[in-house]
């Protein structure tokens, strides 16, 4: 007797939803976005995802769209479910399409503070974070914090899921742009980025033994670890 194929659930940051929602393989697929304020405190990301998973009322196929962001999947237990994870660090990876494009994106300008609507929505962007400095440490401390974080990079990119986004969200990112050109001389870029990744993640529950390495799948009673994203 073939075996019961598990439902599955979709657990993704807020950030995924635009590249998500066009390629949902079912409507009767439960999806749980999360808030984009996980990233900003990576410490709370595995607890607060844990608590959905533990939520779940049968053991499910689990696509996680998040990757491994700052570590904060470190430690995520798949209790009965299994979980399947795309295998790269962050956010930009999965939204640029692949870990090989974010690698020749790297390679090419190392420099880069990529930008997203999720960062901008959030509130996680270098000049919301300085005024928020400013407002809680003084301008003194706010200006050694921003600098310490921020003065490395050479250019900011926006990144953006469609054409659509980019011109909604262009104001705020030139916002941004322009106090970080104005403080540590970046360029500013923009770039349409590609739902690959993700839909390759979708598609998941009809080719689990095809994922090859783009991918984490953690078995059932099996903890996410960092090591596991790491490539030889």
């Amino acid at each position: 007797m073939r075996a019961k194929r598990k439902p599955v659930v979709i657990l993704a940051c807020h950030v995924m939803q635009s590249l998500i929602q066009p390629h949902l393989p079912d409507a009767e697929v439960p999806i749980i976005y999360m808030d984009y304020g996980l990233h900003i405190r990576p410490q709370k990301m595995a607890p607060t995802l844990q608590a959905q998973l533990d939520a779940l009322p049968e053991p499910s196929l689990v696509l996680i769209g998040y990757g491994l962001c700052g570590n904060g999947l470190a430690g995520l237990k798949a209790g009965p479910h299994t979980l399947v994870i795309p295998r790269a660090d962050d956010c930009i990876a999965i939204l640029l399409g692949s870990y090989q494009v974010y690698v020749e994106a790297f390679q090419a300008e190392p420099g880069t503070y990529y930008l997203t609507k999720g960062w901008l929505e959030s509130g996680s962007d270098p000049l919301k974070e300085y005024r928020a400095y400013v407002n809680q440490f003084g301008l003194q401390k706010a200006d050694m914090l921003i600098d310490m974080m921020y003065h490395r990079y050479q250019r900011l990119c926006f990144v953006a899921h469609t054409q659509a986004d980019l011109d909604e969200y262009r104001p705020q990112a030139m916002e941004v742009a322009q106090f970080c050109a104005q403080r540590w001389g970046m360029t500013y870029h923009e770039r349409i980025g590609s739902d690959g990744l993700i839909r390759r993640l979708l598609e998941a529950p009809h080719q689990k033994e095809k994922l090859g390495e783009d991918f984490v799948v953690v078995p059932p009673g099996g903890t996410v670890e960092q090591k596991m994203f790491i490539r030889m």
